[in-house]
């Protein structure tokens, strides 16, 4: 289903979502303009840059659009920018057949006021009706869309009388994917992947804002707190090996792994790198703040270029970037922007880095490739690809690693053809991660 409106660049809107050939687009909405409530002021400011570039709503959220506000207000402008994010497919196909033109793309400020108030509609009961339709109308004339108000107006009030959808006894994956706020090309991956059950649990979960895990006893007091899919990523990568001397965490930030492997392993020289500075300083004052006394060395590098005097190491977790599509309940702007052909580009990447990193593993050492990613083509296929150009290595089933960990429930149950792998909702509190274990069995 198309959206309501184009994303920053396209031909027909500024990147600020004025429409070019107007006059210059007004400074951002405040409440203190108008009878705007400072959460929807917050959240619409949040929702327009989210929209036209490629910022982050987590980033966003703890920003100075944010800052001043009550802990009342940063809730609700937090429930409105997630909540908003997570269903806009949605919200769109809701919204669409109640416009005069549905083929017509709005002005992005247009069509996130729209967006907020069927939120506010359709999800939080709490929130009276008149609030989320006035300030939604309010908003449109505040962006500079006066002559989309009366419009904005009828739409809302349309949703408050239109009955809500059913889901049907037969359902396609693209209805499914309509009702649950995803793309259909993603439902129909995971069906093909995970099976319809699964697919279904998965886009559930998404929908909803993480929770606490379920699969480790409470948590030591000096490590992180971090989602279960994560550190079970970093407890099979540190129980993979005994009494490691030297571990290379390869791409680092933001450190929660990291911390982990200091914890399980503090007598082992361990280096962290990352090839993003900014990102490596944040992780850097993150060790300092939560794990003073860690040892780990941190460097800004990449993978393929780490300095030749680093030499070996018995223990390297490889947790590469990728599309993320097992994150979608704490980053749902990724089901938005992400293309599938992104995943081809992504894995050419990720079998980039795989290869670098091995050529560090030590004799007898291991290594743990990671992703948090659901698509086979950033997985399996990758790990596939590395090992057939690649000798001396074999896979170590991920089982026998997960053995040595004590988990509450059946770890068995986490590994799919040898491999770590979690499914949100499905059968799992926790991020969507996958890992495979290798080991170098022979010198190069």
């Amino acid at each position: 289903m198309s959206g309501l409106s184009e994303r920053g660049g396209r031909p027909g809107l500024r990147k600020d979502g004025s429409r070019k050939g107007s006059a210059t687009a007004r400074p951002a909405v405040t409440a203190r303009q108008i009878q705007i409530s400072p959460a929807r002021a917050a959240a619409f400011a949040i929702l327009e840059q989210i929209e036209n570039s490629s910022a982050h709503s987590d980033d966003l959220l703890h920003g100075p659009a944010m800052a001043g506000l009550s802990q009342a207000d940063k809730n609700l402008a937090t429930t409105l920018v997630l909540g908003v994010l997570r269903w806009q497919i949605a919200l769109d196909a809701r919204i669409l057949p109640l416009l005069q033109r549905p083929d017509s793309r709005l002005a992005s400020p247009v069509a996130t006021a729209l967006r907020m108030g069927a939120f506010q509609l359709m999800h939080l009961d709490r929130i009276p009706a008149h609030a989320a339709l006035s300030e939604s109308v309010e908003l449109t004339r505040e962006a500079g869309h006066p002559h989309a108000a009366g419009m904005v107006n009828a739409v809302l009030r349309g949703l408050t009388r239109a009955a809500a959808p059913r889901k049907p006894l037969v359902e396609s994956a693209t209805a499914m994917a309509e009702r649950m706020g995803h793309p259909s090309w993603l439902i129909e991956r995971w069906m093909k992947h995970y099976g319809r059950a699964a697919a279904e649990k998965i886009a559930d979960y998404d929908q909803h804002e993480a929770g606490e895990g379920d699969l480790f006893e409470p948590s030591e007091a000096d490590l992180p707190r971090m989602d279960d899919g994560s550190r079970l990523v970093a407890e099979l990568a540190a129980a993979s090996v005994q009494n490691p001397k030297r571990i290379w965490d390869c791409c680092a930030a933001p450190g929660g792994k990291t911390m982990v492997l200091a914890a399980r392993h503090p007598s082992a020289e361990l280096l962290a790198t990352d090839l993003s500075a900014r990102r490596l300083r944040a992780m850097e004052t993150r060790l300092r703040r939560e794990m003073p006394a860690a040892k780990v060395r941190t460097l800004e590098a990449d993978v393929s270029k780490l300095p030749e005097s680093e030499g070996e190491f018995d223990l390297i977790l490889c947790d590469v970037p990728c599309s993320g599509t097992g994150t979608l309940a704490r980053n749902p702007e990724i089901k938005l922007r992400l293309d599938p052909t992104e995943l081809s580009r992504q894995a050419k990447r990720q079998r980039e880095i795989l290869a670098a990193a091995l050529k560090r593993l030590s004799p007898g050492g291991r290594l743990v490739y990671s992703t948090c990613s659901l698509e086979p083509e950033e997985n399996e296929a990758v790990v596939d690809a590395v090992l057939a150009k690649t000798s001396g290595l074999r896979r170590v089933p991920a089982d026998s690693v997960i053995n040595r960990l004590t988990l509450i429930g059946n770890p068995h149950s986490l590994v799919r053809d040898g491999n770590l792998r979690t499914l949100p909702g499905a059968g799992f509190k926790g991020d969507g991660f996958f890992a495979s274990v290798l080991e170098r069995t022979e010198q190069r």
